[in-house]
């Protein structure tokens, strides 16, 4: 791979700039040290404690914010001390791309310690740590520490590597803290949403509790009650078909919690199958049920597709007039999985509910009147979580293209 030219210019300038940026090891900012290795008991009291999963599920770290402790000597500690602008860099990862990521530590009134799995950096020099933290998350930075990363079935970076590791860097302060402050701000717009989308989840969660347990009532359009709920065994609503004729033309769905039955293509789901095992597998139809092997965890899955999928798996088709959202939402609750867990044939991940037993199961049946005005309203939540979520997406795409802009 050739070397870097000696300078550059980013595409997008703060504080209309045009000075160059230059390349330089990171050695030249940061010396780097090993972490703590403790004996197994020391662990879960004492100072706290950095390690990998520090680095990678926080935006910065700080010190109420760190996960572990260890119990070691003040001489120990403070040999290992983290204080604020040090930056740790994850020493070892299973996945190539995700080797040598790195975090800042920013709490000014605190200091932590940290793991054998993390390498510290302590600056060397003056810079904006936060600037110095996005810089490191940037496309030819993380592309210059996983290409330098070694291992096989683990990717490992060490010390020297790092040192070794060429940057590009601006040395004037006020373009360090603008570029910092600006792609901050971006961190705090996503942090906010994440914060509301969890906010909604909890209400729908806890709305949908009441609503199944009757707490809450919906009224028809000139406010009157709608009719009692009436218990019906899961056979008096559902029946089990196992359609085979097809001629391997359909699209393979693959049952998932988090999507439902859903084609493979769509998730890039690649498993390998046979034209003679694609021959034994069951037809569903959109607005099917299907009780996968996972059912027992994550509830009944619903397919807004038509497809086949493994004979493994058991297609509930609905025998009378239900709206198929409120079946939805009702076979995915805790109580309804809770129910099911009671009934289950197997062991271990084998486990799955039958049909028989299924029939066994009393399930809520409002008038169709009253499903329809309750999966309305988890609807109109749904689409307010998935419209946050689309916000995510697209700030981090955002955040991508500062990165990619602001950094060479």
């Amino acid at each position: 791979m050739a070397r870097l030219e000696s300078s550059a210019v980013p595409k997008l300038r703060a504080l209309g700039i045009s000075d160059s940026w230059n390349k330089v090891n990171l050695g030249e900012y940061l010396s780097f040290k090993n972490g703590i290795n403790a004996d197994k008991d020391s662990y879960g009291s004492g100072y706290k404690f950095i390690n990998v999963l520090d680095i990678i599920n926080n935006n910065y770290i700080e010190h109420d914010s760190i996960i572990g402790s260890v119990n070691v000597d003040e001489k120990t500690f403070f040999k290992n001390e983290v204080t604020y602008g040090d930056i740790l860099f994850q020493r070892s990862s299973e996945n190539r791309e995700e080797a040598g990521q790195s975090n800042v530590y920013l709490d000014k009134d605190k200091s932590a310690t940290f793991g054998g799995f993390v390498i510290r950096g302590k600056p060397l020099k003056a810079f904006n740590p936060v600037f110095l933290n996005y810089l490191l998350k940037s496309w030819l930075a993380r592309r210059e520490i996983v290409r330098k990363s070694g291992g096989s079935t683990r990717y490992n970076v060490g010390q020297n590597t790092l040192s070794s590791v060429e940057i590009y860097i601006t040395n004037c302060e006020k373009e360090q803290g603008e570029i910092a402050n600006i792609i901050t701000s971006v961190d705090k717009k996503i942090s906010l949403l994440k914060e509301k989308y969890a906010l909604l989840e909890q209400y729908k969660k806890g709305a949908m509790q009441k609503i199944f347990s009757q707490d809450i009532r919906f009224k028809d359009k000139n406010g009157n009650k709608f009719p009692d709920w009436i218990d019906k065994k899961g056979n008096e609503i559902f029946r089990t078909v196992s359609n085979k004729k097809h001629n391997s033309d359909l699209p393979i769905l693959a049952i998932t919690q988090e999507q439902g039955a859903i084609p493979r293509d769509l998730i890039n789901y690649q498993v390998q199958v046979t034209a003679n095992s694609v021959a034994s597998y069951k037809v569903v139809e959109k607005g099917d049920f299907v009780i996968s092997l996972r059912s027992f965890q994550g509830g009944i899955e619903y397919s807004n597709y038509k497809g086949i999928c493994s004979p493994a798996y058991i297609i509930l088709q609905p025998s009378i007039d239900i709206t198929d959202d409120f079946y939805r939402y009702y076979l995915k609750t805790h109580n309804f999985i809770q129910e099911m867990k009671k009934r289950l044939e197997g062991i271990r991940d084998g486990k799955i509910l039958s049909y028989k037993y299924f029939s066994e199961i009393n399930l809520p049946y409002p008038c169709i009147q009253e499903q329809q005005k309750i999966s309305e309203f988890l609807l109109v939540l749904d689409n307010k979580s998935e419209l946050i979520n689309q916000q995510i997406e697209q700030t981090h795409a955002f955040k991508k293209g500062l990165l990619q802009q602001m950094f060479v």
